[in-house]
């Protein structure tokens, strides 16, 4: 692996940041080298701050993942959008991210503008460069370097990984020198019952259409390492706002709720290392997306 000039090490907190599907959760997994962070084609799927670790003889590298800076309207929304611009403080180092595509938006120009006013060192990482032609990627480097001078620009496919060495050593030239702020054995700061509850939602998302999965969130009532050792019993909760969304989760003789069960718990036996027995139930909680003291109950 790469070493640093002069062979030091280096060590700090890296901010990801972007408007929603941008691809900053798939990035935060390519750069981990596992998957922390749920991925789904859904706006709006990361919802809190979520940390990502890698480790490198020459750095530590503590990354975190932001919910997508979006016009918000509800509650829920104003929330996320808060906590993502609460973590653009944390960073020693911003990664900005925005999508490849035929221009630059108008809200990136605003994002670019907003992130290089905290005198932060600041990356643009381009996503989804396989998406578009190298005539076109050459017109977006350029229209980011406008907006955003000071910024280092990185091509990469977070998907494919193209590229994305390139990013982490750019990256880690731009940490403080520094020993390693968190034990080696870590690569995340979720606790495995943050680690249910998410893939468990990233499966309603995957199976579910519209904006019912926008108004369901998870909590994990139970965990519970069995008498055999390799076991562990959950039993999950999956809160909907409308008692129409409870019966399209559940599905027609419980059997979609059956289909996002068995995916997850597939999961999260390799994630968890261990067998799992995982039961879900539904309820409708209306109005919890609107709801202060619900959100402050669910952790937002």
């Amino acid at each position: 692996m790469d070493r640093v000039e002069g062979g030091s090490h280096r060590a700090g907190f890296v901010t990801i940041a972007g408007r929603t599907n941008v691809g900053k959760s798939t990035l935060l997994n390519r750069i981990v080298g596992q998957k922390v962070a749920i991925v789904t084609p859904k706006p709006q799927t990361t919802r809190r701050r979520i940390v990502g670790i890698r480790h490198d003889p020459d750095a530590q590298i503590i990354l975190i993942d932001t919910p997508g800076l979006h016009k918000a309207h509800r509650l829920l929304n104003r929330r996320m959008v808060d906590t993502a611009r609460r973590c653009l403080a944390e960073g020693e180092v911003i990664v900005g991210v925005v999508e490849a595509g035929d221009r630059l938006h108008d809200e990136d120009r605003i994002f670019l503008a907003e992130i290089g006013g905290l005198g932060r060192p600041l990356v643009v990482a381009i996503n989804k460069i396989d998406r578009v032609t190298r005539e076109r990627l050459i017109l977006l480097v350029q229209a980011v370097s406008q907006a955003s001078p000071a910024a280092e620009i990185v091509p990469v496919s977070a998907l494919r990984g193209d590229n994305v060495d390139e990013l982490v050593r750019v990256i880690k030239r731009m940490l403080p020198e520094g020993s390693p702020l968190m034990p080696e054995e870590e690569y995340t700061d979720q606790t495995e019952r943050m680690i249910v509850e998410e893939v468990i939602r990233e499966k309603i998302f995957l199976a579910m259409r519209q904006e019912i999965p926008f108004s369901t969130t998870v909590v994990v009532e139970s965990f519970v390492e069995g008498p055999e050792r390799g076991l562990v019993k959950i039993a999950a909760l999956i809160i909907v706002e409308r008692e129409a969304h409870k019966g399209m989760v559940i599905g027609a003789g419980g059997q979609r709720l059956k289909e996002i069960g068995t995916s997850a718990r597939l999961e999260l036996e390799g994630l968890l290392g261990r067998k799992v027995f995982l039961e879900t139930r539904v309820k409708v909680e209306k109005g919890w997306t609107a709801d202060p003291r619900k959100l402050k109950e669910l952790g937002f």
